[in-house]
C-alpha cells in the first residue's frame, strides 16, 4: 500500500537553490529525495523549487498535508516512535 512510510522523522536536508524531486510513494533508494522508483505505481514525485540555498525539513512519512515539507503528521501515525 503506498505511500510506503520511509522514516516517522523527517530529514533535515541543506539544498542548493535550484528544482528539486521530493519522493512521495517511499520507494526511492535516495531519500527523501526521488530517484524514479514510483514508476508504474500512479504515483508521483513532487517538484519544488527554492531560491536561496536553505535547510529544509522534508517528509519521510509521506503523509504531510504540505508535501514536501514535514508537517508533523508523523507523530498521529500507528508506527510513529517517541523521541526520548
Amino acid at each position: 500500500m503506498l505511500p510506503k512510510i520511509y522514516d516517522t522523522q523527517p530529514a533535515i536536508v541543506e539544498l542548493e537553490a535550484g528544482d528539486h524531486w521530493w519522493c512521495s510513494c517511499g520507494l526511492s533508494g535516495h531519500q527523501p529525495m526521488c530517484d524514479g522508483e514510483h514508476t508504474g505505481t500512479g504515483m508521483r514525485s513532487k517538484k519544488f523549487t527554492l531560491t536561496e540555498r536553505k535547510t529544509v525539513s522534508l517528509c519521510n512519512c509521506k503523509h504531510t498535508r504540505t508535501p514536501p515539507f514535514c508537517d508533523g503528521s508523523h507523530v498521529s501515525l500507528p508506527t510513529a516512535r517517541t523521541e526520548v
